[in-house]
């Protein structure tokens, strides 16, 4: 717009009869226009509104473009800030674990003869294969049998085509 605006200043500028009578003739896209000083005068007003016009547009994409990158500027650094600090309780937690005294081991032969659980994930001294956990009971599922054949495949099946 911004660009027809300036052609058509550029030609009105550039003929001379157009000052120096009442009506001057104009070709645009293989067309004759005669216009009157006060018609001239108003297309100039229109120019004027379309090259406003565009501009406008032109302003308006550059704001909104610099928004949206402000927007992912922050979000970027907010993004950075959550990263640093996610990383800087990952230090603390593994200097503390680092600080907590390891505990000892127990060797193969205190094994055979301790009192301890066979299994006890929880370490709260009862085993847990027969410890009930809350709020639900151990449920024992029964054990297929040989005949429990695959049904969706084709295991089992005899006939071939």
């Amino acid at each position: 717009m911004i660009v027809l605006a300036g052609a058509t200043v550029i030609a009105v500028s550039w003929d001379e009869t157009a000052a120096s009578t009442t009506t001057a003739t104009f070709t645009m896209f293989d067309r004759t226009y005669q216009l009157t000083q006060l018609e001239l005068f108003f297309a100039g007003v229109a120019t004027g509104a379309v090259f406003l016009l565009g501009l406008g547009i032109i302003l308006a994409g550059m704001k909104r473009s610099a928004a949206r990158r402000r927007k992912l500027r922050a979000a970027r650094a907010e993004e950075h800030d959550r990263v640093t600090r996610l990383e800087e309780e990952k230090r603390e937690l593994e200097r503390k674990l680092e600080e907590t005294p390891a505990t000892p081991a127990t060797t193969a032969s205190t094994t055979t003869t301790s009192t301890a659980p066979a299994v006890d994930r929880d370490r709260d001294g009862v085993d847990d294969r027969i410890e009930d956990t809350a709020p639900h009971p151990r449920v024992d599922v029964p054990r297929q049998t040989a005949s429990d054949q695959l049904v969706a495949g084709r295991h089992g099946r005899t006939d071939h085509h």
